[in-house]
């Protein structure tokens, strides 16, 4: 089972079931950059209890449900990270706005809100992020950390984080669709 492919922006990393560090145990993450001074990633599949209305009210009514804040990564839990997708829209490049892939980007959330809502189709906020150095992320796949694959709008915008890991797993082929129903302790099946 082969599980490096391309690591770049705008693709997933999916937790391989050898990974246990508590920190990705069945993570799912988006790229969001990836060049020759590391790459940085937000956890897709951690939500947590806290609204984003009560952090970051000016953006609460772009963000799906769950309507949360998620855990991104370990990195600099303090700040926050959002991902946004433009609705419908093409052409300019937002003021606050960088494309990461298709549609979908990072906002700068210092930039005044009411800028962006009239382009904006939706928004994910992250607290923290996941961040590799230069070559890490390459061992770490090439150890069997993780598989990376395409991903879809629903993996960051989807309803059911919970479920994600399964979910992406399930749609690959052969092997990996496999995985997905793979219990966290083996043991135990």
């Amino acid at each position: 089972m082969s599980n490096v492919g391309e690591l770049a922006a705008g693709r997933l990393l999916v937790a391989t079931p050898l990974l246990v560090d508590p920190n990705f145990l069945r993570t799912v993450v988006l790229l969001l950059d990836v060049d020759d001074s590391g790459a940085l990633g937000v956890v897709l599949n951690r939500p947590s209890p806290v609204p984003v209305h009560s952090i970051l009210p000016e953006w609460s009514d772009r963000v799906p449900e769950p309507d949360v804040i998620f855990a991104g990564g370990p990195v600099a839990t303090d700040s926050a990270l959002a991902v946004a997708h433009l609705g419908g829209r093409s052409g300019e490049e937002p003021v606050g706005f960088r494309t990461v892939f298709g549609t979908t980007g990072i906002i700068d959330l210092d930039t005044p809100a009411e800028l962006l809502t009239d382009v904006v189709g939706g928004v994910r906020v992250f607290a923290g992020y996941a961040g590799w150095g230069p070559e890490q992320l390459t061992g770490e796949v090439a150890e069997g950390s993780w598989f990376v694959v395409d991903s879809l709008f629903g993996d960051v915008f989807g309803q059911a984080p919970e479920r994600l890991w399964a979910d992406v797993l399930r749609r690959q082929p052969g092997e990996l669709a496999w995985l997905s129903t793979m219990p966290v302790d083996p043991a135990s099946n």
